[in-house]
């Protein structure tokens, strides 16, 4: 097994994790709505499989399309929460589970879990329900007894990748971070044995 599966990987910060992957040289595939833009997946040379992340059974076909020893979710939803915030990542582990693929890497958000400290009430207050949804998926995912890393990403921004980003166990920071680095962070961290069944936040 070599590929890695990327739920979520057409837009946004999956996107930015796509290309990370591609520059390193890795096989990488995205789970992608029907409805999602292509071009900048096929212009990488990244294997595309239609399907909905919050359906089970869609993303247990897309694994079996391939020959993966990895997969990673970075779904985003609404800031009012929902499925997107829950259901994909539940969905990945099921489907890793099913197909004994132990490496699995979930894309969160600081604020979720013992982070909830480092973001103030009013942010809270705006994106409660969304990190509710994030803290029962990361729940879920270290239940599972996979080979997990969560990463929990400050303030994301639009800008090129830079030096100063960082992963840190440190439950109680905060910051801002741009979505290539989180990419690059994400890249790096897959193939690190000392990133296994971690929680960091991502911050520059």
């Amino acid at each position: 097994m070599s590929g890695v599966l990327v739920l979520g990987g057409n837009r946004a910060t999956g996107l930015e994790i796509v290309k990370a992957l591609r520059a390193r040289e890795i096989q990488t595939s995205a789970l992608v709505r029907p409805t999602a833009d292509l071009s900048a997946l096929q212009a990488m040379g990244v294997t595309t499989i239609v399907g909905q992340a919050i359906d089970l059974q869609s993303v247990k076909q897309a694994v079996g399309n391939g020959s993966f020893r990895a997969l990673i979710c970075a779904v985003g939803g609404s800031l009012m929460g929902g499925r997107a915030h829950y259901e994909p990542t539940k969905n990945m582990v099921d489907a890793a589970v099913a197909a004994n693929i132990r490496r699995v890497v979930m894309i969160s958000s600081i604020g979720v879990g013992d982070s909830h400290d480092a973001l103030p009430a009013f942010v809270h207050w705006i994106l409660g329900r969304a990190m509710k949804q994030k803290e029962r998926a990361e729940a879920y995912l270290k239940a599972s007894g996979l080979d997990y890393t969560i990463i929990r990403p400050g303030n994301l921004t639009v800008g090129p990748a830079t030096a100063n980003a960082r992963l840190v166990v440190d439950p109680t920071v905060s910051g801002k971070i741009s979505r290539s680095d989180v990419g690059r962070l994400t890249a790096a961290a897959l193939d690190d044995p000392a990133a296994l069944r971690k929680t960091y936040a991502a911050i520059a």
